[in-house]
């Protein structure tokens, strides 16, 4: 593997994956959770029902330069994980692990880095600040100057400002500094503590946005902590360990989980202060989110976290040396058949059961299909009650057909209300999945009745199916929907 040792190389494949990830992240469909996002970022804020606010601001960003497209949604994301590649390298020369070369390549093979280098969501500001606030950390343990810690503070702070999890962060560092000895003298060290007092003055704007907006985000993500379901513990953590196989690859994963238990034996027996680094911000997650399934459901990208100090410790071992090979041509070209079924399905999977025809496939001809049945029904409007299928048509269709959801959530944010434009007794059409077996809300309307079924897809595979229904406005609608933002021009 001498030939990746060197910078120019590493530079270069860099650059190259930087390239095909921009060009993916332009041409793969977007999301619905991003058309969410990008949603938000058309009503700035310092907080959201979900999460903080960070990835709107750079949603903000991207489109400013580049337009409302996908591609200006996403164009940050693969700098950041280009950036956080050459950091992941640097903090892992000065962990101890010697070959940083490796650490940097087993980010880049999972498809944390793969798909997140193509995807705007909170996970990728949030991963970026996450591997900053390690290489900060590192920059200390390798016994830099305590400034470093107002370095830590400042990418701790931004991490909290991007998803509610880098509280773990915090917790994790708080840990280093109380159970190894490397970190007591740094107790005593006001810079340390100013780098904490930062990270929390930075967190400041989003806990005011909850206390005036009833504690609402941190009440929906707080209220996932106390659930408690062992019954159902064999299926959750089989779940988590079948997603975080996915997520960082089979090779990666394994070689991640050797390194961190021999981090965890350097961290105990020797109270080595880089080990017990890695240990605090790979094994407390790991523990944390094991605990969580027992109670309910971990979603794959959760864990994410962990794979930072993961592949730092991985890069530590003669084992990942001897499996650096095979773990990143199986990391890549599991890459690969992912940006391909994003991009065109080209694999027969079926509808439903390919997710990348489930979340990605057909909107374009779904919203085009919404349009013309507007057109046929005379609607003046489009109303949904689900906000990933809610943002993704406001971000497809024309200003001229307006978007409105019915959802509390939206009440949350600054939007305009639709009563403005939308009087009482005009018709407007309700798309809404068949997946929900109930009927919609009929408040809003003074009449509602079912005209019909759209499917989405691609090439026949249906991944889901919509009915229609044709509403009136009515009397109470002003207070109950709201308009939401069009990304088309009219």
């Amino acid at each position: 593997m001498r030939r990746f040792s060197s910078p120019v190389l590493f530079a270069l494949a860099l650059a190259a994956l930087t390239v095909i990830r921009l060009i993916v992240a332009g041409v793969a469909p977007l999301s619905p959770d991003e058309a969410y996002y990008w949603v938000w970022s058309r009503a700035p804020a310092f907080g959201y029902l979900d999460h903080p606010f960070m990835v709107a601001l750079w949603i903000r960003a991207g489109t400013a330069l580049f337009g409302d497209s996908a591609f200006g949604i996403r164009v940050l994301a693969p700098f950041a994980v280009a950036l956080g590649s050459v950091l992941i390298l640097d903090a892992a020369r000065r962990l101890g692990a010697g070959r940083g070369f490796a650490a940097a390549l087993l980010l880049n093979a999972t498809l944390l880095f793969g798909a997140g280098g193509i995807l705007m969501t909170p996970d990728t500001p949030l991963i970026l600040f996450w591997i900053a606030t390690l290489w900060a950390m590192a920059r200390i343990v390798d016994g830099g100057a305590g400034w470093w810690w107002i370095a830590a503070g400042v990418f701790a702070g931004l991490a909290l400002d991007s998803k509610y999890t880098a509280a773990l962060l915090l917790a994790g560092i708080g840990l280093w500094l109380v159970l190894l000895p490397a970190g007591w003298r740094w107790l005593r060290d006001l810079r340390s503590w100013l780098g904490l007092v930062i990270a929390l003055v930075l967190f400041l704007p989003v806990i005011l946005w909850n206390a005036d907006h009833h504690w609402a985000s941190f009440l929906k993500q707080g209220g996932r902590t106390g659930d408690f379901h062992p019954a159902r513990a064999v299926q959750f953590l089989g779940e988590l360990v079948l997603g975080q196989l996915g997520l960082a690859t089979p090779v990666v994963f394994v070689l991640c989980a050797v390194g961190l238990v021999h981090a965890a034996r350097l961290a105990t027996m020797r109270r080595d202060p880089a080990a017990g680094l890695l240990v605090a911000l790979g094994i407390l997650p790991a523990l944390v989110f094991i605990q969580h399934a027992f109670g309910d459901r971990v979603q794959a990208n959760w864990p994410e976290i962990i794979y930072p100090a993961a592949v730092i410790a991985a890069a530590g071992i003669p084992l990942t040396m001897r499996w650096l090979k095979p773990a990143v041509a199986v990391g890549f070209a599991v890459t690969l058949v992912i940006y391909a079924q994003a991009i065109a399905s080209p694999i027969p999977i079926g509808g439903v059961s390919d997710p990348t025809i489930r979340m990605l496939g057909g909107w374009a001809e779904l919203s085009q299909a919404v349009d013309r049945r507007a057109q046929q029904t005379d609607a003046r409007f489009i109303a949904i009650d689900e906000y990933g299928l809610g943002s993704e048509l406001a971000w497809r269709l024309p200003n001229s057909l307006p978007v409105v959801a019915d959802d509390p959530r939206w009440l949350l944010f600054n939007l305009p209300h639709p009563g403005i434009t939308l009087a009482a007794g005009e018709t407007g059409l309700l798309v809404r999945t068949t997946r929900r077996r109930t009927l919609p809300d009929a408040k809003p309307w003074a009449s509602m009745a079912e005209i019909g079924v759209l499917g989405r897809g691609r090439y026949g595979r249906i991944g889901e199916s919509y009915k229609l229904y044709l509403v009136t406005v009515g009397p109470a609608a002003a207070a109950l929907v709201t308009r939401l933002p069009s990304g088309a021009s009219p």
